[in-house]
């Protein structure tokens, strides 16, 4: 079981999410520039192309914010301050070795329900300024949360029945011998699905999609657009380290201590999650909702099922 962090933690996990965000980003650009020049990059063309995304916030920390006509900038406000905030509030139950932030009793829980914030800061951004595309944006990912988070909720639902609680320490103390990534193969790779559709990354980017000028974030500009696509990164972050707790083993790991562990199998979970983005295109959630519905959804039951077996069994 997780021990409690210490208290000076509470003011710390921001930054660390921060920071492993606006590493994430640069690794991202990275990776998109040298996929647009089809060539291998120098050192100094590398660092130029990681400082990317820091010389974009500078960008936004200077620019005018944009209003529109009869905008709610409450509800708006609201949205995008919302979307980090879930962000660190669901990572306040990551182990960090063998210590979090918090660790309940329903932890598990507790990251899941942090989503219905993310739901409702994303559709109050696209519904605050008033305007059509947004509000399309919005919508989309309300459709894309219909989609995802059955078969999502299922996945995690999983691991916390393979530990026989949903205390988030007591799943890592379960993974000692095997890890629960090796026999529940199906609800790990719905998790990461759900993770992407989570923070509408990659192939379920459409939420921001182009074809609605920007989606929800299209009416965003200067601070306020800098803190919805940063609480992006965030959720991004955060669900692939709680990949690592649920399925990998937590901290667990030779020779390193267990924070290093966790940090190496978050990077690695980071790094496929944004390789995906060039791997796969688009899809429009009404062809997804029929696999996560028809396909997804059996396969975690049918995983669950499973795991059940072997918990009775045992």
């Amino acid at each position: 079981m997780a021990d409690a962090a210490p208290l000076w933690a509470v003011a710390v996990l921001p930054a660390v999410l921060v920071v492993a965000a606006v590493c994430t980003a640069g690794f991202d650009a990275v990776l998109s520039a040298a996929a647009e020049r089809g060539r291998a990059a120098t050192v100094r063309e590398t660092a130029v192309r990681a400082a990317g995304p820091l010389r974009e916030c500078l960008r936004l920390l200077v620019q005018q914010p944009r209003r529109t006509t009869a905008a709610d900038m409450l509800l708006g406000r609201l949205g995008v301050v919302l979307l980090p905030v879930a962000a660190v509030l669901a990572g306040a139950v990551l182990p960090w070795g063998s210590r979090a932030l918090s660790d309940p009793a329903v932890g598990v829980v507790w990251f899941n329900a942090m989503e219905v914030l993310a739901w409702a800061a994303v559709w109050l951004t696209g519904w605050g300024p008033n305007s059509a595309l947004s509000l399309i944006g919005g919508y989309r990912f309300l459709a894309q949360g219909l989609a995802y988070e059955l078969p999502h909720m299922l996945a995690i639902t999983t691991a916390a029945l393979g530990a026989e609680s949903l205390r988030v320490g007591d799943v890592v103390a379960a993974q000692e011998g095997l890890w629960f990534a090796v026999w529940m193969p199906a609800a790990f790779v719905v998790y990461l699905l759900s993770a992407l559709a989570m923070a509408f990354w990659g192939p379920f980017g459409h939420p921001l999609g182009r074809d609605a000028a920007g989606g929800a974030a299209v009416e965003l500009a200067g601070v306020d657009r800098m803190v919805f696509l940063g609480g992006r990164w965030l959720l991004l972050v955060v669900t692939a380290g709680f990949s690592v707790p649920l399925f990998l083993g937590g901290g667990s790991g030779p020779l390193l201590p267990g924070w290093a562990w966790t940090l190496l199998k978050t990077a690695a979970v980071l790094a496929l999650l944004v390789a995906v983005r060039r791997s796969l295109p688009v899809l429009r959630m009404e062809r997804y909702t029929e696999v996560a519905w028809m396909v997804l959804v059996p396969l975690t039951l049918l995983q669950a099922l499973f795991v059940a077996a072997v918990v009775l069994d045992r």
